[in-house]
């Protein structure tokens, strides 16, 4: 639906204004495949970083970051293989973090980055 769509494009640019202020180097935005999408992909230091952006106007159906179940998890992972895949990367070191955004629509939301938010297993 529309607000669900409004909500994600404006959690998307409040993350890629934190992250950078965090440091990191946004490479991708949007990054699509035929497997799933991911939201942002940074550098982070030494780290290629794979980056879901989840906003909520409140927490009545919980906190943001809760959202990114392992169903989610699966998918953000084999988006983020097809990129590595893609980009040629290798003895990269690879992690996914989260940028959740409670009270979206109020005049400071609370941002919290989860840095290493869940793991892949083994990079093959």
């Amino acid at each position: 639906n529309l607000y669900r769509i409004t909500t994600g494009k404006k959690g998307e640019a409040i993350a890629l204004r934190f992250l950078k202020k965090q440091g990191y180097k946004i490479l991708e935005k949007n990054y699509k495949t035929k497997l799933g999408e991911i939201d942002i992909i940074g550098r982070d230091g030494s780290y290629t970083s794979f980056i879901e952006v989840k906003a909520r106007a409140n927490k009545r159906f919980g906190l943001p970051e809760e959202s990114v179940d392992s169903r989610k998890q699966a998918k953000l992972i084999k988006a983020a293989l097809c990129y590595i895949k893609e980009k040629s990367i290798k003895n990269a070191l690879l992690r996914f973090d989260v940028v959740s955004i409670l009270n979206i629509n109020a005049a400071s939301p609370k941002i919290n980055l989860i840095k290493n938010a869940f793991e892949a297993g083994p990079w093959r």
